[in-house]
């Protein structure tokens, strides 16, 4: 058999960089749009900078540890049935090696292999390293590389608070009377931005992205700023 190439060793390595840049642009959307919606519905009742300031310090400390406790759960979870995964397999090859044998030669079979090659390619994995064997082919895991739930939860929470920062440093900045259009268009100049990034990084056509990404903050401040403004008229 011959040896994989440099871009085959390390494909999974590469999706797996992607994986984590597609989050952290989503991450950091999340923050972008949760918390100008907060900064412009405060702003529809009221200019004092004090009340804008704590309630953006509010909205983006309460998004990014919400972001990173639910990211940090789900990784966890992944983590453990990755590691499940993994014993069962292990108990398995040490009960009935024979059965597991035939059963990496008939995944290889579905990729495409003769079964004299498919055979012959399972006894070689499997006297290197049975397990890693099985854990790649089978279960599609990398022993190696399993999630880490505390890289999860901090890129979470980074990319959240960067999102996040963006609102509020736009809307306490600026004089009284420049806050809410500098806010509106540094918004929706990021959702741009956000919104083509996720598209490329996902080989998709950015135009759509950007333009569903910009609607929906649009939406999502219009809709915050309309009700500030009646609670505010109200003198709630």
């Amino acid at each position: 058999m011959t040896e994989p190439t440099h871009d085959e060793t390390h494909g999974g390595a590469l999706g797996e960089r992607l994986n984590w840049l597609r989050a952290a642009v989503l991450g950091a959307n999340d923050g972008i749009v949760s918390t100008a919606g907060l900064v412009v519905g405060v702003a529809g009742a009221t200019d004092d900078r004090s009340a804008l300031l704590t309630a953006g310090l509010a909205g983006l400390l309460a998004g990014s540890m919400s972001m990173a406790a639910g990211e940090y759960v789900s990784v966890s979870t992944q983590r453990d049935s990755e590691k499940a995964a993994l014993a069962l397999e292990k108990r398995e090859l040490r009960e009935q090696p024979e059965a597991e044998l035939e059963e990496l030669t008939w995944l290889l079979t579905e990729r495409g292999l003769s079964r004299d090659v498919a055979r012959e390619a399972a006894e070689q994995l499997t006297a290197r390293d049975a397990l890693r064997a099985h854990a790649r082919v089978e279960l599609g895991i990398d022993p190696d590389q399993l999630t880490n739930p505390w890289h999860a939860a901090w890129a979470s929470f980074l990319a959240f608070t960067a999102g996040a920062l963006l609102p509020l440093l736009a809307m306490v900045l600026p004089p009284a009377g420049w806050r809410l259009a500098v806010t509106v268009v540094s918004v929706l100049a990021a959702l741009v931005l956000t919104g083509w990034s996720s598209a490329r990084l996902g080989a998709a056509e950015p135009g759509r992205a950007m333009l569903r990404n910009v609607a929906g903050g649009a939406l999502a401040m219009g809709v915050t700023y309309a009700a500030g403004t009646l609670l505010g008229a109200a003198g709630v």
